[in-house]
């Protein structure tokens, strides 16, 4: 059974700086293939994708976070990350990872990210 386990997340101050990393157990060598994947879901609002990596290292942003965050991955660790800079408090949300391999896709239990202004 794979499991994602979210970390990283808490509370910032708007322009601060936080590193999400997002690991995975279970899935042995899928990892490397897969195609990871930043979401988030504030209060009130649907679930959106943030940011995607894949197996060979291309990255897909939405508009609003382009230049502020960066996603990457750690195939030996089976660990990606989100460092998000110059956070707003738009970014305010709970944010989830997601490994995708074809339909077959898990996720993580999300971590909590307050950017207070």
């Amino acid at each position: 059974q794979v499991q994602l386990v979210e970390s990283g997340g808490g509370l910032v101050q708007a322009g601060g700086s936080l590193r999400l990393s997002c690991a995975a157990s279970g899935s042995g060598s899928i990892f490397s293939i897969a195609v990871m994947a930043w979401y988030r879901q504030a209060p009130g609002k649907q679930r959106e994708l943030v940011a995607t990596i894949t197996s060979g290292g291309d990255t897909n942003y939405e508009d609003s976070v382009k230049g502020r965050f960066t996603i990457s991955r750690d195939n030996a660790k089976n660990t990606v990350y989100l460092q998000m800079n110059s956070l707003k408090p738009e970014d305010t949300a709970v944010y989830y990872c997601r490994e995708i391999l074809g339909r077959i896709n898990y996720w993580g239990q999300g971590t909590q990210v307050t950017v207070s202004s």
